[in-house]
């Protein structure tokens, strides 16, 4: 890996007002977190309307900002040999199936034991991307969502990646079981996210919050013992806000079976994470521009709690 100092700009526009300059950009941004988006605004890397600025200025409508990230440092982050599944390598990207419960990348509370560790030692020269130390992560998953994630190998293949889902051209399927049963077989949900107006940790469906679109359809429906109904769903994931999937349904009234946040506190299903899989990944790939398709199959504990249910 090159020592050399990069600096990667974006250009952001305010298109709804009132956010903290620090939450908007983190929130624009999300390969950089929100104390990393503090620290890049204290030392004067991130303009609005070329005027430096403070961390808690509030957003207008035409601000145009301007963010300098610096490359990151590695040094500080440990490799560690770890289990990967990887669905797919070559020298450009590497595409995992990810075990639910690793973190994606290091943050507080946890320097070891992500996959940014586990790369680190499968691809010692993995180039970062950020300002922080995240190499070649495009894209997340929740720590407790499991699928398929495709990682940048060096920069050119990062910035190829990163149009990609700015342009949204990446498809991502994912399957969920919900509590309930949808009452039609497809649909469309088109609801605002933005931060919770009252727990600051969750994502809500807002009026001024950012667009966000979901559609579904119905792949089979369960009933437990009790007779209480469940609907396994395929998900297209067309926009990629926070928690969008748990979200959405949430507020649709059929939250993810096993959602602690955004779901009943005393669910009837007996499962450690929600029930959500990123079962499909569509995109080019960043050298030969071929589309390609990645696919991991639902894991062995969200088939464990498939098989305790009579599907109809």
């Amino acid at each position: 890996m090159s020592n050399q100092q990069q600096v990667q700009i974006y250009t952001l526009a305010v298109e709804i007002p009132g956010d903290r300059l620090d939450r908007f950009v983190a929130e624009a941004l999300p390969d950089l977190s929100r104390m990393m988006v503090k620290r890049l605004i204290e030392t004067g890397q991130i303009s609005v309307n070329g005027t430096l600025t403070r961390v808690a200025y509030k957003t207008r409508v035409g601000d145009k900002i301007v963010v300098q990230v610096p490359s990151p440092q590695l040094t500080e982050i440990v490799p560690e040999v770890l289990p990967l599944d990887i669905l797919y390598e070559d020298k450009d990207i590497v595409v995992l199936n990810k075990a639910a419960g690793m973190v994606v990348h290091p943050g507080a509370g946890n320097r070891s034991g992500t996959l940014v560790n586990a790369l680190l030692a499968h691809c010692p020269d993995l180039e970062g991307i950020g300002g922080e130390v995240r190499p070649g992560i495009v894209h997340r998953l929740d720590k407790d969502t499991s699928g398929v994630l495709v990682v940048a190998k060096h920069d050119r293949a990062i910035r190829a990646l990163q149009a990609q889902f700015k342009q949204r051209t990446v498809r991502k399927v994912y399957v969920a079981l919900l509590e309930g049963r949808l009452p039609q077989e497809t649909g469309l949900i088109e609801a605002p996210i933005g931060r919770h107006p009252v727990h600051r940790k969750k994502m809500a469906v807002v009026a001024k919050g950012k667009v966000a679109r979901t559609r579904w359809q119905i792949q089979s429906v369960y009933y437990d013992n009790e007779n209480h109904p469940y609907t396994l769903v395929n998900i297209d994931l067309l926009t990629g806000r926070t928690h969008q999937i748990r979200v959405h349904f949430s507020w649709l009234g059929y939250p993810l079976v096993g959602d602690r946040v955004y779901g009943p506190s005393h669910p009837v299903l007996e499962i450690s994470r929600q029930f959500l899989h990123a079962r499909d990944l569509t995109l080019k790939h960043p050298t030969i521009e071929k589309e390609m398709t990645f696919s991991a199959p639902l894991p062995e504990d969200l088939l464990v709690v498939l098989q305790r249910l009579t599907e109809t």
